[in-house]
């Protein structure tokens, strides 16, 4: 699945128009059948990305997992995410675009972006009959309201209709067993915005006094409230997402381990290799002859 590109095809959500509502509906079969054999290569993308299968059958990779579409399927693709869709064109459903833009950044914003759209945990979930027919009555919605842009307060309406969709989902995520945050002190919010700096700057090689400085707080502060909220150090987050990227690249570009090391903030290829050792337990060599296709 290695793209002989050396990168990642990355795809925008009107980047030449930020005049446009930020937020797009697709059919998924149509919009299936438009993307050929393109959406079936792994891609990224600079956008949050919903989709909805109405029914069962096929595959999805999501980064380094394959998973099974059951009927009422919904995949959340955070950004950067690497995903693929399989070669079944003939597949019903909705899909959701829409860029960081159009959240509102409050706290309910950056809770639902931390669970729902969370790199680090599961980002499929199948949904019942009666959260179905609760969905669907908001995507009505959202596409009643696009077929009339430029109504009084449209856009807000697809907003808030987007935002009580997620809650509603968030629901269900719940229910998995999974740990999430709840929002309900300090240090949670904290926290999100901490994991909101390491995604803008990871691979700038930034110390966590240099991410403490920019929450305005001490490195010993970071470092209790992700002990606090996650039960990990400040500098393991910072190691996780910095390793995170380095297996997709590895897994899925034909980049040379010295590329791929400043690609992730690292000067030094031997350093990044003995960094990568450590997490991983092997070789960046040895895990991307072991995991490429």
């Amino acid at each position: 699945m290695k793209d002989s590109n050396n990168k990642i095809e990355k795809y925008h959500l009107h980047k030449a128009h930020p005049e446009k509502l930020q937020f797009e509906v697709y059919n998924l079969n149509e919009y299936r059948k438009k993307s050929g054999k393109k959406a079936a290569i792994a891609h990224s993308h600079s956008y949050y990305q919903i989709i909805w299968f109405f029914e069962e059958g096929g595959e999805h990779v999501v980064d380094f997992k394959t998973y099974t579409i059951k009927k009422n399927t919904i995949l959340f693709i955070s950004k950067d995410h690497i995903h693929a869709f399989d070669d079944n064109l003939e597949v019903q459903g909705w899909l959701i675009h829409f860029n960081e833009s159009f959240f509102m950044h409050n706290d309910v914003d950056i809770f639902l972006k931390y669970n729902i759209f969370n790199s680090q945990e599961n980002p499929c979930y199948v949904i019942d009959n009666e959260t179905a027919i609760t969905a669907t009555s908001y995507m009505d919605l959202i596409r009643k309201e696009l077929a009339q842009r430029g109504m009084f307060g449209y856009e807000d309406i697809v907003r808030f209709s987007l935002k009580s969709l997620l809650i509603n989902l968030e629901r269900i995520h719940r229910n998995d067993g999974a740990i999430h945050l709840k929002f309900n002190n300090h240090y949670e919010l904290q926290f999100a915005k901490y994991k909101e700096l390491i995604e803008e700057n990871y691979e700038k090689g930034l110390s966590v006094g240099d991410y403490a400085e920019l929450l305005n707080i001490s490195s010993k502060t970071l470092t209790t409230i992700t002990k606090n909220v996650i039960g990990k150090s400040a500098s393991q987050l910072i190691s996780e997402r910095i390793i995170l990227e380095a297996k997709r690249l590895l897994r899925f570009t034909s980049l040379q381990i010295g590329e791929i090391a400043f690609k992730v903030g690292f000067e030094d290829a031997s350093y990044f290799v003995k960094f990568f050792k450590r997490h991983v337990g092997s070789s960046p060599r040895k895990y991307r002859n072991e995991t490429v296709n």
